[in-house]
């Protein structure tokens, strides 16, 4: 097929011959982007999730100003730097009980890339070689071959798929089958001594902003527990309050052995991503054996102006952003509601700050027909929403006011008069 667009910039996610012009964003404030041609639109989906205080955040944005004056960028390896240390310092107060150690990298990706090797490294150095690792149905975790190893297979990853490992999957807990997927993590961790579990807390996002309770985390653990198995929490997306707590795994009272962080790590405004992991897996790392050295880095690992702006995020998590993630959740619940009976739409839910619907559109999924023709209507009204398929839901930034919110979900209702 013959090219039409003129930019050579090849966007992530995107099928260039269905989208061949992109909306040039100028500016950014609160809640809102501004554009090249002077509309206003509202980021109902934290642009990537990522985006947690607002767009240029005045604290966040003087401390990257401050930081890139002082030192940009200096290898990690033999070396480190004040705004390290205290992020470090900072999330081991504010993480589940039992993280030690802190290994830092740029993306939520290369963050679970690091957990898989840390586990695998964990289990190879204390002499007891494990190298099967559980996932569960419908899981993302990334775009690397090791995350596409354990997500789910389909579309994302088939061309992909001679690079990948194989994984034991797991069933998805939906409502009403959570016994089933209980059961097989209890069978795989008992049959096969696997090195890890890898599990989303409470929402898997890419595969469909799916919701489990917080029980079935709490018993998934415990069962890990037991059977001596790694639990790795993949709170990429799930950290920094989008389930209504500042981390997912608090509603569940559990600690994992490993868990990653990014997307809001720096309140959306630079790339930055850690591993927290248990004392004894780094301990199994430490020795005066060189070939036991933990072998991973970026170059940009720990880069001192993205920590600048994480210690930033972090000091407004222990000022007043809880109280604005919760008024977030009670309008969020509010404003979805009414939506439980319209016979439009399927599965509404709500978790936290995030909301969820399904509309009902012949086909269903990921490539669902009205996916794209639901992102042409939404851009016309001025919002940022990107379905995924016929699922519809937003996970806006803390800052949204109700009066946002309320247009957002009365497009909602206009795209299903609209398109259903």
């Amino acid at each position: 097929m013959r090219r039409k667009q003129t930019s050579p910039i090849w966007h992530p996610f995107t099928q260039h011959a269905l989208q061949e012009s992109m909306t040039k964003i100028v500016g950014g404030k609160g809640a809102h982007l501004y554009t090249a041609d002077d509309r206003r639109i509202i980021d109902a989906i934290s642009s990537w999730w990522v985006v947690t205080h607002g767009h240029c955040h005045p604290h966040i944005v003087s401390a990257i100003q401050e930081q890139a004056e002082k030192l940009n960028q200096i290898i990690f390896a033999g070396h480190t730097h004040e705004p390290a240390e205290e992020v470090a310092a900072l999330l081991l107060k504010l993480a589940p009980r039992g993280l030690e150690y802190v290994f830092f990298s740029d993306s939520g990706s290369t963050s679970v890339e690091v957990a898989l090797k840390m586990a695998l490294g964990y289990w190879n150095n204390i002499g007891e070689p494990r190298t099967r690792v559980v996932a569960m149905q419908h899981s993302y975790h990334g775009d690397t071959v090791g995350t596409m190893s354990v997500g789910a297979r389909g579309v994302f990853n088939a061309a992909y798929e001679p690079l990948l490992f194989d994984v034991t999957t797991i069933p998805f807990p939906a409502s009403g089958h959570e016994q089933a997927a209980i059961d097989a993590l209890e069978s795989a961790c008992r049959n096969e001594a696997p090195a890890a579990f890898i599990v989303e807390p409470l929402i898997l996002g890419a595969g469909g902003m799916l919701m489990y309770p917080n029980w079935v985390l709490k018993e998934m653990r415990r069962i890990c527990e037991l059977s001596d198995v790694l639990f790795i929490a993949d709170e990429i997306m799930t950290g920094w309050g989008r389930t209504g707590t500042l981390f997912a795994c608090e509603q569940a009272d559990i600690s994992p052995d490993i868990v990653c962080y990014s997307k809001g790590l720096t309140g959306g405004s630079l790339p930055l991503a850690v591993t927290l992991c248990r004392g004894d897996i780094f301990d199994a790392h430490y020795s005066k054996d060189r070939a036991r050295t933990f072998f991973h880095s970026s170059s940009y690992t720990a880069n001192p102006v993205a920590c600048a702006a994480a210690r930033a995020n972090l000091e407004l998590w222990q000022q007043d952003a809880r109280k604005h993630m919760a008024l977030v959740a009670a309008m969020q619940e509010r404003l979805i509601a009414p939506f439980r009976s319209d016979a439009r739409f399927l599965n509404v839910r709500r978790t936290g700050t995030i909301t969820a619907l399904d509309l009902k559109a012949g086909d269903a999924g990921y490539l669902a027909g009205i996916g794209p023709k639901l992102q042409t209507f939404f851009e016309g009204r001025n919002l940022l929403l990107r379905p995924l398929g016929n699922t519809i839901y937003l996970m806006p930034p803390y800052c949204v006011t109700e009066a946002d919110l309320k247009e957002i979900y009365e497009g909602i209702r206009d795209a299903a008069d609209a398109l259903a």
